[in-house]
Parts: structure tokens; sequence; C-alpha cells
């Protein structure tokens, strides 16, 4: 065999958790080099622990009458050998996701973000129904399906200008600006041709092209930044430019954000907010959420409390097959 190279079977073994004392942690990623990713492994790692980059579409499952199997590169992977599942599952691929991760679930495995958690923030409609249900102030929001209902939306949402949003989308991506009912029109009967779900909402003028992302874990704000979009951009993601700095979130922010997590059903969340004239606004929470930005912009061991958090989330539920459910 060539020096450097290794064998299938040598890469799978290579890949199995050790057996050493400390946890198995299977993250659910297409990618061990994204920053996120790479980060949870180097602080399992460091905790002791014994993480594997599964990626979630090689993740094939077995559904027979005896019990619910994975396979992973050929091989089997055992429950025994999972103490917890950390979902980092992408937007695009969020149907085969959930569906890998309600396997892990009903295999008995704990899952940190449960399928029904997962689905509910994809949906941004879905996820601003729920959170306005019980009481948590979000930008208005209109849907519609015609296009002569399009005016009355627009000043339901309070007028021009407003935002136009894709039901999915992440990282900016789907979401535009529009100036005039013209504008209006036109980004609608183009989404609409293409099949498109979209949602008109309020812009927040008192906001500045600002917003808030809080990293809630568990039961409370571990990590916020403030977020400013760059010249000629109303978007201020991070992959969209924005510059970060971090920030200490007041008691109405902490709470508001600890809340939305919770009516979402996540255990780890980073949810945006407006900071408008009447308090915070809840755009969006994140069941994946990537922390490079706040790593960055607090200094702080964010991928360590978040794998202390899975563990430790996994040592409350019971393992084995009995206690699997569909989530």
């Amino acid at each position: 065999m060539p020096p450097g190279k290794k064998t299938a079977r040598a890469k799978r073994a290579a890949a199995r958790p050790r057996r050493d004392g400390g946890a198995g942690v299977a993250i659910l990623s297409r990618n061990p080099r994204l920053y996120s990713t790479r980060r949870l492994v180097e602080a399992a790692t460091a905790l002791g622990h014994a993480p594997r980059v599964l990626d979630t579409l090689r993740c094939n499952m077995v559904l027979a009458r005896d019990r619910p199997r994975i396979f992973y590169l050929g091989e089997e992977v055992l429950a025994t050998d999972v103490h917890v599942v950390i979902p980092r599952i992408g937007a695009s691929i969020t149907g085969y996701g959930v569906a890998v991760v309600n396997q892990f679930d009903l295999m008995g495995v704990p899952v940190l973000a449960a399928a029904t958690p997962i689905g509910r923030s994809r949906d941004k409609l879905r996820a601003l129904q729920l959170l306005s249900r019980f009481g948590i102030d979000i930008p208005r929001t209109v849907m519609c399906r015609y296009r002569e209902e399009v005016p009355e939306a627009v000043q339901m949402v309070g007028g021009l200008p407003c935002i136009i949003k894709l039901i999915q989308g992440s990282q900016g991506v789907g979401v535009m600006i529009a100036n005039t009912e013209v504008e209006v029109r036109g980004l609608l009967d183009t989404l609409w041709t293409l099949g498109q779900e979209i949602l008109l909402q309020e812009l927040v003028a008192e906001s500045k092209g600002r917003d808030v992302r809080a990293l809630v874990v568990g039961d409370r704000v571990v990590a916020a930044m403030r977020r400013t979009a760059r010249a000629g951009e109303f978007r201020s993601n991070i992959h969209r430019g924005g510059v970060a700095e971090s920030l200490e979130l007041g008691r109405e922010y902490a709470e508001t954000a600890v809340k939305a997590a919770r009516v979402m059903g996540l255990e780890v969340a980073g949810v945006d907010m407006l900071e408008a004239r009447t308090g915070p606004k809840i755009m969006e929470v994140n069941s994946s959420p990537g922390f490079e930005g706040l790593e960055a912009a607090t200094g702080l061991d964010i991928a360590s409390l978040y794998v202390r958090h899975a563990v430790e989330f996994a040592s409350t539920r019971q393992s084995g097959y009995a206690s699997g459910h569909l989530a």
C-alpha cells in the first residue's frame, strides 16, 4: 500500500469513537472543515470526549420490523457508541437531515436538537406563528398569494419600504428590500413563478441595518453580539460582510431570547433580534447556529460551552431502544 494511503476499512476504524471513558459525541455535519464543526471537535477532544463527524447524507437509514438502524460508510453506527448527537443540519438538506435525527431518536440516542424543533425553526412562517402565539414580539408579517392583494398586504406591514423573505432561507439568502410597489410586485411575481412561498415584513427603520445575535445554551444566553451591515447593505449577516461587536444583553433581551428558544423547543439556538423602540423584536431562531463571529467578537470558548451542555443534556436522558420516540 503506498505511503500515506489508507484503506476504506482503516478510515472507518479511525472514525469510530474511542472507548476511553469519554462520551461518544456524534456531530452531524456535511463538512468537518467548517469552522463551527471543527471547533466542536476540538472542544470535545479537549474535554476528554470522543467526537465523530458524520456526513448527514452518508447516514443510511434501515427500517425493519425489529429495530431502526443507521449505517455509515458501510458500517453500523451502534447506539451504545453514541452518547449524544449534535445536529448541524444545513438548510439545503433539512428533509434528509431531520429524518436522520429522527432515526437516532428512535434508536434511543439523545439528540440535542430534535426533528420537530429543527423543522419549526426552518419554516419562517411557522416559527413566527409560534413566537407570536406565546406573546413574543415580532416584525409585522403578512403572507398572501394573489397579486391583487399585494397593496393591502404592504399597508398591513406598515407601508413601504418593506422586507420580502423566502419562507426557507439562511445567512441572509432570500431576504430582499422593496422600496416601491412596482418592486414588490416584480419580486413577488418572479418568486411565485419559481414556486417559492414568501412573506412580507415590516422594515423596522430604527434598527438602521443593525441586529442582535444571542446564543442560547440551555436556559441562559452565553454570548451576544451586535451586527452592523456594511455600507450599501441592509442585511447585517456576517456572511454578507456585516461587522460584529461584543454586546452585554439587557435583561429584557436575554429573557426574550431564552423564551424564543424554549418556544421552538431548542436546547441551543441562535436568536436574531431587532432593537426596536418598543424593545426586542425576534426575526429568526436558528437551530444550527454558527458561532465563528461570536467567538471572534467575544473571545469566549463557545464550542466548549456547547459540548458541555450537549453531554449534560444527554446524561439526563435515558438511553436504549426502549426509550426511543419519534420527535
